[in-house]
């Protein structure tokens, strides 16, 4: 059998069964657009979330007090008997690698500024802050280089703040009260957005140690280390260790790196995005038992076709390969406008609700038509070799 024969027997019984042919691929046109529209759902999420994270770089290390425990969490201040102190944030700018390092405290308070009053986050900081996590002023300056024990009431406002206490006025050297107790404004951030949840535009930033009297507590919520970029991971993190373990007298700090966090969190979001395929590709089953159907009734009503083939000499091979290639060629077209449907779908919905994050991987593409073509294949297997046997002259008496 010539190969333009076999192209056009092919098409010829695809084009003589028009609806039937749609109805098989639309199977797997559905299965494929499940496919890609959720991994594009699921892709979108995943470089979100990692662009939220990289943001502030990837060479920041953050310190929290206790040792991690095995199921990978820190036990906070109950699993150490020397809290991260502000000492201990000022022993550890002493590192050479060190570029900015901020003792960080974070919790909750009203904030009052004549007759306006907000309840936000309050995060105590240290003068380094912004150099640490790329973030900008808008006017005025950050916090200064002050006594880090014994810091001026100085404070820093997000630029939602800035606008609910102050609206358009400058609040410059104007005085905030912040859990009753007094601050004079002396900077104003630029708007950094949200982050992960957090709303940076929405709080007020005063010197840690104030904080930490604020909120009465006797230890950091954490460290963070901006380092050199040509600086190994592996030092950095010896580096650290190796002054803290001095000072407390024991190695009672969970220290996590930027690329570790990207790592997990990578990782994680790779199994969501996979495990969300997965579940667009039960509906593939669908598609398959549709082709296995629509071949073994073709099989059946061409009968008389097949042995006609085999009387005139055609082989059980190419009788074989003549059915596989009509179920692969039902499941590429399907495939392609499955794709096609899944692409342009998760496209509509973008333009729909641009806070949902959208991203089509071309891997995710090609693997999708691989998935669908090898669907038509296993598919097509059984009605072909069902076909492929049959005896020529058997199949010619049958009407």
């Amino acid at each position: 059998m010539q190969t333009r024969d076999f192209l056009i027997l092919t098409s010829s019984s695809l084009v003589a069964h028009r609806m039937r042919s749609f109805l098989t691929a639309l199977g797997i046109t559905v299965g494929i657009a499940a496919v890609v529209l959720l991994t594009s759902i699921g892709e979108g999420v995943h470089h979100f979330v990692l662009a939220e994270f990289t943001q502030f770089g990837t060479t920041l290390v953050g310190i929290n007090p206790g040792k991690a425990t095995t199921a990978g969490t820190s036990m906070g201040v109950f699993g150490t008997e020397r809290p991260l102190t502000i000492e201990d944030a000022e022993a550890l700018k002493r590192l050479p690698f060190a570029r900015a390092v901020v003792p960080f405290v974070q919790g909750n308070a009203e904030v009052e500024a004549g007759n306006r009053t907000r309840r936000t986050t309050v995060y105590g900081a240290g003068p380094q802050m912004p150099e640490a996590f790329s973030m900008a002023i808008k006017s005025g300056r950050f916090l200064p280089e002050d006594d880090p024990t014994a810091p001026r009431a100085f404070a820093v406002l997000g630029s939602k703040l800035k606008q609910e206490l102050f609206g358009d006025r400058n609040p410059l050297g104007q005085r905030i009260t912040i859990a009753a107790q007094r601050y004079r404004v002396i900077g104003v951030m630029k708007s950094k957005g949200t982050v992960l949840g957090f709303d940076l535009d929405d709080t007020v930033y005063i010197p840690a140690a104030r904080a930490m009297n604020l909120f009465n507590r006797d230890t950091l919520f954490e460290i963070d280390m901006l380092y050199d970029e040509n600086t190994p991971a592996d030092k950095v993190v010896a580096g650290i260790r190796r002054i803290l373990k001095t000072r407390h007298g024991r190695d009672d700090v969970t220290i996590t790196t930027q690329q570790q966090m990207l790592e997990v969190l990578g990782s994680v979001l790779n199994v969501l995005t996979f495990a969300v395929g997965a579940i667009g590709g039960i509906s593939l089953l669908v598609g398959a038992i549709g082709i296995i159907t629509i071949m073994t009734i073709a099989v059946n009503e061409r009968t008389n076709e097949i042995g006609l083939l085999r009387a005139l000499g055609a082989r059980q091979s190419q009788v074989l390969v003549l059915f596989l290639g009509e179920a692969i060629v039902l499941s590429a077209i399907g495939g392609l406008s499955g794709l096609a449907l899944g692409i342009g779908i998760a496209q509509l919905i973008h333009f729909a609700l641009p806070a949902l994050p959208v991203h089509t991987s071309l891997f995710y593409v090609f693997l999708a038509e691989v998935i669908a073509i090898i669907i038509g294949l296993g598919a097509g297997v059984l009605p072909a070799r069902k076909a492929a046997k049959l005896d020529p002259v058997e199949a010619l008496r049958t009407e």
